[in-house]
């Protein structure tokens, strides 16, 4: 037996213990449990997953935990169901699903505990600003500039940056290759927009105006 034979046996003993042992950690398909428990467990896994993260979690990251033959939509549809009724519900945004409270327990939620997220209120200003780069992304502070008629602050798009609303673009093509602005998932889920697409129409009449 040569030396590199040696080698590559001597790897695969090494090898193939792990991998048998990673896979026996996680049983994805449970094979050994009836149709039915098998679905009730994937969902499990589904809703564990979710309520473990505060960030939408995408298809490709939820297919981890079940079989490959399983539908997640359709997981997903069945979770739903299951909480009609529930003040809670499973929203799809930003690309992926999340748990979010029913808008009709905000005030319940925030007179029982103060749980207002003070951190997300806007000053007229903010929201303009953020209105536009959403609008017109990517977007540098001169074309701020164009929209509203003056320079925007630095201090007021730190704030946005702060609050993970937008983040740096690709280069502005004007002298100096300015970094320009863009939204950010947080934005999304701020706003319960699934995609930019999503975006109310902008009413050009009052846009012009705004711009003189």
């Amino acid at each position: 037996m040569t030396r590199t034979a040696i080698t590559s046996e001597a790897k695969q003993k090494h090898t193939r213990p792990k991998e048998a042992g990673r896979e026996g950690v996680f049983d994805r398909e449970l094979e050994d449990l009836p149709q039915e428990l098998r679905w009730r467990e994937w969902m499990g896994r589904i809703e564990a997953v979710l309520f473990a993260s505060g960030t939408p979690v995408g298809h490709d990251d939820l297919a981890r935990v079940v079989g490959q033959g399983a539908s997640v939509e359709m997981l997903i549809e069945d979770i739903k169901t299951e909480l009609i009724g529930r003040p809670y519900e499973l929203a799809q945004v930003a690309g992926g699903w999340m748990f979010r409270t029913k808008t009709q327990f905000a005030d319940v939620i925030k007179a029982a505990a103060d749980l207002g997220d003070q951190s997300m209120a806007f000053t007229e200003m903010e929201m303009g600003v953020l209105c536009a780069i959403a609008y017109h992304q990517p977007i540098d502070r001169a074309g701020l500039k164009d929209i509203f008629g003056k320079d925007v602050s630095r201090d007021l798009l730190a704030r946005l940056r702060f609050k993970e609303l937008i983040a740096s673009g690709p280069r502005a093509p004007r002298a100096g290759a300015p970094h320009t602005f863009v939204t950010t998932e947080t934005f999304l889920v701020t706003f319960d927009l699934e995609t930019l697409r999503d975006l109310p129409e902008l009413d050009l009449a009052v846009a012009d105006n705004g711009e003189q």
